[in-house]
């Protein structure tokens, strides 16, 4: 301990740093000095100074471990996002570092615990925006292996953490990732070339995240531009392809196929085949080859008819695939093969033909019923284990069929699990198996711990960032997108009918419904499951009941509504019948609370009249996988951006009335059921009437949150035109 001279002498518990006649400072917090006429404070147990910190500066301590770690997963990709330690030690310098282990063994996702041998990840995991460092509390992590444990442990640092490093605290969470289609071929090679065939071969995916069921692929002249092209199955890594041009360029793309699906295609590969060689032949050796290449041909047309002939006897019988199967398009519109087509159980004449096809029978010896969690129409659902032999018990959702059923309830019954039994997809709820031999009959699924995703939702109202909102609506996207793939239409999506598991990953369910439409405006269509709101159906399928793809995008807007609003009601308190005349009108619903302007803009583009202009799921997931990927785009609102958010409107500004008094305005309000609360109110101009608060609504009546936002988020914008004039949309 240093000492200044006598005369300066500073008293026990006080400092001073430099020799002068200046006053003694009392030691700051965690710090003391024992002895008179001390230069600095010394640190208390377990407090330190950083170098640089100032004599005056309190002593401080590494923080507490990070909080509250939760894990979105998507596929082989997973979102971790925390919070800030309950002691940050006493510095405003906190950073975050997140150490990535691959683990074997068994563990729960979202644990930490376990029977497990971890190893430090592969350089080639991927960190967003980095693994050390962190300013803020979330970070992507991709480029991880399919069906593979995780464990991350997340590190909370500051400036003196250095200086103790028993003291350093960690938060661990334990995943597992999901089934995830193979990487890209990047590696073909062209072995042996003829004037009419060339032999290739290429290497297996570098990830390629599951075992390899077969690839596909794909070639077609260059000069044709794809509008022509020829697809070949291949279940080994070579292939020769016969029937070529000679002295023709080709290009080729292949890609690999696991039980998730395919993977994206190669890069272009392209090969030429070798020129045709120069010969003659006499009269009458021509006349030779005439009659060969026609009884050749004859040959040809004949197995081609018997081929045929075969393949529509055989159309609903289930056969295996040879190794190689040759498919020729004349476009490149048609539905490409080795993604599965959903086939209808209805039309199949016996139905349990359909569920034993596409639904694994189980014992039910093996199933044990713990308690009932709901009821439906055909029974009662309830949670439980399923334990096969020789296979890990896991919990599972039990749906029961009442006793006393018909034939037709039965069916009915086990329809969904027909059409549930034909998916394998990590964003669409998985079939176990159904129980028909034995009563009980039972349809047994996915046990997913947090229900619905509306309930969950408003249950964890705003305690979610809007990164983890986009990764639920990316796998709801990702689950319709492999819907739309197999040609399956959806008809009653929304966030009552999505599942979300403990690791926040969202399922598509509610299959197998059907739809009749009635007279009755306010039931719109019934299905066996009860009646739907026409709320959440595109305007085409409630005139026309036009069903399609594009009917399912209008749908998916409204589920992204519904999670950017934490489960809010779809236009609140409306009827139907105003609801379909005012989406005829042209009004859309009005951006959720701090909604991203981006995620507004898509809900528009869901909600478009013309069904050819809403985007395709593969757009949608396109679009969400930027965003994810550039959280940044996520800070602008759209209730800061230019547009008219706060009128349920969506029309160009030449479309927007004139507002010349506040009856016009409330008018204009028409979407909104309580503007009758305003009659009587007096305001003396629209800059009194834009001061007007939810705890003034509440006086007039108004007491549904969702209209009260709303409303006075518009008189703002009424204020605003009044005084500005219109805003360009």
């Amino acid at each position: 301990m240093d000492f200044l001279p006598i005369a300066w002498v500073c008293r026990a518990g006080f400092y001073k740093s430099t020799v002068g006649n200046m006053e003694c400072s009392k030691c700051p917090p965690h710090s003391f000095s024992h002895h008179e006429g001390s230069l600095h404070c010394g640190c208390e147990r377990n407090y330190f100074r950083a170098e640089g910190d100032p004599a005056s500066m309190a002593c401080t301590r590494p923080p507490s471990a990070p909080r509250n770690v939760i894990s979105s997963i998507n596929e082989t990709s997973v979102i971790l996002d925390w919070s800030w330690p309950e002691d940050s030690g006493g510095r405003r310098d906190a950073t975050f570092n997140v150490l990535c282990k691959r683990c074997r063994g068994e563990a729960a996702n979202g644990t930490s615990g376990g029977n497990l041998r971890c190893e430090p990840c592969r350089s080639k995991v991927h960190f967003l925006p980095r693994a050390t460092g962190l300013h803020n509390t979330t970070v992507t992590v991709g480029d991880l292996l399919a069906h593979t444990n995780y464990t991350f442990e997340i590190e909370a640092l500051n400036g003196v953490s250095s200086l103790a490093p028993k003291m350093r605290q960690y938060a661990a969470v334990t995943i597992t990732t999901n089934q995830a289609a193979p990487s890209p071929v990047t590696v073909i090679r062209k072995e042996k070339t003829s004037r009419n065939s060339v032999s290739l071969s290429w290497q297996q995916p570098e990830r390629p995240n599951g075992i390899i069921l077969d690839y596909e692929i794909k070639y077609y002249e260059k000069e044709e531009q794809e509008t022509s092209y020829t697809i070949l199955r291949a279940r080994g890594c070579n292939v020769t392809l016969n029937g070529l041009k000679p002295s023709t360029a080709y290009l080729l793309q292949i890609r690999a196929r696991t039980a998730a699906g395919y993977g994206a295609s190669s890069p272009s590969f392209q090969f030429e085949t070798s020129p045709d060689s120069a010969f003659s032949i006499s009269s009458e050796s021509s006349q030779v080859v005439l009659i060969a290449i026609s009884s050749a041909v004859a040959i040809i047309l004949l197995t081609v008819l018997l081929y045929v002939l075969i393949g529509r006897f055989c159309c609903h019988s289930k056969s295996k695939h040879p190794d190689e199967k040759r498919l020729h398009f004349g476009n490149s519109h048609m539905r490409l093969p080795g993604i599965r087509t959903y086939v209808d159980p209805h039309t199949y004449e016996d139905p349990s033909q359909a569920v034993h096809e596409f639904a694994k029978e189980l014992d039910a010896s093996c199933i044990a019923i713990d308690k009932v969690v709901g009821a439906g129409e055909f029974g009662e659902v309830c949670s439980g284990r399923l334990k096969m032999p020789s296979k890990k018990e896991i919990c599972v959702a039990i749906k029961t069929l009442k006793g006393g059923y018909t034939d037709k309830q039965r069916r009915d019954f086990l329809a969904e699990a027909s059409i549930m039994g034909q998916f394998d997809h990590p964003n669409i709820i998985r079939l176990e198996g159904v129980v028909t031999r034995s009563k009980p009959v039972m349809i047994v699924t996915e046990y997913m711990e947090n229900g619905s995703l509306d309930s969950f939702l408003r249950k964890h109202d705003a305690q979610f960032t809007v990164i983890q909102l986009v990764g639920m609506l990316r796998g709801i996207a990702s689950g319709m997108k492999y819907l739309s793939d197999m040609g399956y239409v959806h008809r009653d999506l929304a966030a009552r009918n999505i599942l979300v598991n403990s690791n926040l990953v969202c399922k598509v369910s509610d299959f197998g419904l059907s739809r009749v439409l009635e007279d009755d405006p306010e039931a719109a269509y019934t299905t066996r499951g009860g009646k739907i709101p026409i709320r959440w159906t595109a305007p085409e399928a409630i005139a026309y009941r036009k069903f399609t793809s594009a009917s399912d995008a209008w749908s998916y807007g409204i589920v992204l509504w519904e999670v950017m609003s934490y489960g809010e009601r779809p236009y609140w308190e409306m009827s139907n019948q105003d609801v379909i005349k005012a989406v005829e009108e042209g009004y859309r619903l009005p951006p959720p609370m701090d909604c991203p302007a981006t995620l507004y803009q898509l809900m528009l583009d869901c909600w478009q009249k013309e069904r050819n202009n809403r985007p395709k799921f593969e757009e949608i997931v396109s679009i969400l996988d930027k965003l994810i990927r550039n959280p940044g785009c996520l800070k602008i609102t759209a209730n800061t951006t230019s547009r008219p958010a706060n009128l349920l409107l969506d029309r160009s500004s030449s479309e927007i009335p004139a507002l010349d008094t506040l009856g016009d305005w409330m008018d204009g309000m028409r979407t909104l059921p309580c503007k009758e609360a305003f009659s009587g109110v007096s305001y003396s101009s629209c800059d009194t009437l834009a001061k007007t608060s939810t705890e003034d609504l509440k006086k007039v009546g108004v007491t549904i949150v969702g209209p009260q936002k709303n409303i006075v988020s518009s008189l703002k914008a009424l204020d605003s035109y009044t005084k500005n004039g219109p805003v360009p949309v």
